[in-house]
C-alpha cells in the first residue's frame, strides 16, 4: 500500500513513520512517499526516518522524498494531508495581528483560525483537484487545520473520498476512562461539534452511562486535563466534558489576557524550540554527523513541544504540568492508521473524524463538516446518528459553521469584503472594526494572503 503525506517537511512526520515501523499486520503500508515544498526540510527529516528505522531494527515502508505533488501522488492509496500554509512565520503574524486589537489569535479558534483558513483554503483546493486527476481512486486523509474548514473545503471537490483527522477527542477519552477506571475499548464515547468545537456527552459501558459519576466526583475530575483547566465547578454545571479548545470560550478574558502576557505567542515558541533541529537544514545533510543524531535532536524538540502545549492557558487555570501519559505526542498519526487499515481490510472500526453531517445533527445542512463518531469500513466512513445539540452548544455550533463557510468562500472568491465579514462574525472576535485592523495588518505583513484576497 503506498501512502503519501502531503508536507512531508514537517515536524511531526516522524510520528506517522513511527507508526508504519509497528505495523507489522496484512496490508500495511510499504511504500512511504513524503511530499514537501522546502528540500532541505524533507532531507532532514528523511534523515530523522533513517535513524528510527535503525532503531527499530525493522526497514520499514521504503521512502521516497519528493517536491512534485504529481509525481508524489501517482500511485497512492491513501494521501495524507498536513500542510501549513505559511509557515510559522505565518502562525506568528495569526497570533500577533488579533492580539494587538485584545482578541484570541489562536491557529484554529477565533481570528486566527480565520486568517489562517483563508491562506489554506486555495491551496486545498489546488491539491483535491490534483488528487483527483492523478490519484483518482485514493483516499484522502485531511489533518491540515483549520481540520473542519479544510476538510470542508476540500470535499466540495473530492466528496466521500476526504475526511478530516484530529486527535483532541481521542485524548480526551483516554483521560476520562483513565480516571472512571475502565478501558476505553469497552466505552462508547457519545461526542459531537465541530472540530475543536465538541463535547463529550455521555460514556456508554455496558450501556449505563458514567460520566455522571465522574462529574460528581471534584478529586476524579482533577485527576484529568479537562478538570484542571474548566475547573470542576464549571463542568458540572455543564453536565458535559468539553474539547480544550473551547477554554478559549468559556474563559476568553482569561485567555487573551494570558496570551497577551506570554513571552512568545505558541508560534514564536515553536520556532524557538524547533531552531536547533532545523539548523542544519539550510546546507542540506551533513558529512560527519553521528547515527542516530537528527532522531535525538529530533526527540528532544518534541518532548520540548508536546511539554509546552497549551501552557499559557493551563498557567492562568492553575491547571499544572502536562500528565505524563499525554506527553508521548502523536495520536492523529494512530487515528491514521486505524482508518487505513479498517478501509483496506474491511474491519469496522468506530472513530471520531470530520465528516459531512449528512442527518446526524439537527439544525445543519447535509454538507456541513461535523466531529462525530463514525464507523469506518471497506466503504469509507458513515457517521452513527447522533442526539441533537442543544443550548448554546447549538448557537456556537452553527454560528461557527457560518464564519467556516464565509471563510471558504472568501479565500475562493477573492473577496475582502467576505473575509472581513467572516472575521466580524465570529464570536471571538465580535466587532467589525476589529476585524478590519486585524485584515490590514495581515495583508500588510503576509504575501501570501494579499495572493488570495484580490479584490
Amino acid at each position: 500500500m503506498r501512502l503519501v503525506v502531503l508536507g512531508g517537511g514537517g515536524f511531526r512526520v516522524p510520528l506517522i513513520h513511527q507508526a508504519l515501523l509497528a505495523d507489522e499486520g496484512p496490508g500495511r503500508v510499504t511504500d512511504l512517499a513524503l511530499y514537501d515544498v522546502a528540500p532541505a526540510r524533507l532531507r532532514t527529516i528523511g534523515r530523522v526516518l533513517d535513524d528510527a528505522a535503525r532503531r527499530a531494527g525493522v526497514p520499514g515502508p521504503r521512502v521516497q522524498l519528493e517536491t512534485d505533488l504529481e509525481t508524489a501522488l501517482h500511485g497512492a492509496d491513501f494521501v495524507f494531508s498536513a500542510i501549513r500554509v505559511g509557515g510559522l512565520t505565518g502562525r506568528v503574524c495569526d497570533e500577533r495581528s488579533a492580539l494587538e486589537q485584545g482578541v484570541l489569535g489562536q491557529e484554529t479558534t477565533g481570528a486566527g483560525g480565520v486568517c489562517y483558513g483563508l491562506r489554506t483554503v486555495p491551496e486545498a483546493i489546488r491539491i483535491a483537484e490534483t488528487v483527483r486527476r492523478v490519484a483518482p481512486e485514493s483516499r484522502v486523509i485531511n489533518f491540515t487545520n483549520p481540520a473542519g474548514m479544510v476538510t470542508e473545503a476540500m470535499s466540495r471537490v473530492l466528496g466521500d473520498r476526504v475526511v478530516g483527522i484530529c486527535d483532541s477527542p481521542v485524548g480526551m477519552f483516554r483521560r476520562v476512562a483513565r480516571a472512571l477506571g475502565v478501558e476505553v475499548e469497552q466505552a462508547e464515547f457519545d461526542y459531537a461539534g465541530l472540530n475543536h468545537l465538541g463535547w463529550l456527552r455521555r460514556v456508554l459501558v455496558g450501556g449505563e452511562d458514567v460520566l455522571p459519576r465522574l462529574l460528581a466526583d471534584r478529586a476524579l475530575l482533577r485527576g484529568i486535563e479537562e478538570g484542571r483547566l474548566f475547573g470542576p465547578d464549571w463542568l458540572a454545571s455543564l453536565g458535559v466534558i468539553p474539547n480544550e479548545y473551547l477554554w478559549y470560550w468559556y474563559y476568553r478574558g482569561d485567555a487573551v489576557e494570558a496570551a497577551q502576557r506570554a513571552r512568545h505567542t505558541r508560534g514564536e515558541l515553536l520556532i524557538e524550540q524547533q531552531r536547533a533541529f532545523w539548523a542544519d537544514a539550510e546546507d542540506g545533510p551533513g558529512t560527519d554527523a553521528e547515527p542516530g543524531a537528527a532522531l535525538a535532536a529530533w526527540e528532544r524538540a518534541r518532548e520540548a513541544r508536546e511539554a509546552t502545549y497549551m501552557a499559557d492557558s493551563r498557567a492562568r487555570a492553575g491547571a499544572g504540568d502536562r500528565d505524563q501519559n499525554d506527553l508521548e505526542g502523536g495520536g492523529y498519526d494512530r487515528i491514521a492508521l486505524q482508518l487505513m487499515h479498517a478501509v483496506a481490510s474491511d474491519e469496522p472500526v468506530t472513530l471520531v473524524l470530520n465528516v459531512p453531517n449528512r442527518h446526524t445533527l439537527a439544525g445543519l445542512d447535509t454538507d456541513a463538516v461535523v466531529e462525530v463518531p463514525c464507523i469506518v469500513d471497506g466503504n469509507g466512513w458513515r457517521p452513527y446518528a447522533a442526539d441533537p445539540l442543544t443550548g448554546h452548544a447549538q448557537g456556537l455550533v452553527t454560528t461557527v459553521k457560518e464564519v467556516d463557510r464565509l471563510t471558504i468562500e472568501a479565500a475562493l472568491s477573492g473577496s475582502t469584503a467576505l473575509a472581513t465579514k467572516a472575521l466580524a462574525l465570529h464570536p471571538l472576535v465580535g466587532s467589525v472594526t476589529v476585524a478590519r485592523r486585524i485584515l490590514e495588518s495581515q495583508l500588510q505583513e503576509v504575501p501570501g494572503l494579499r495572493a488570495v484576497l484580490t479584490r
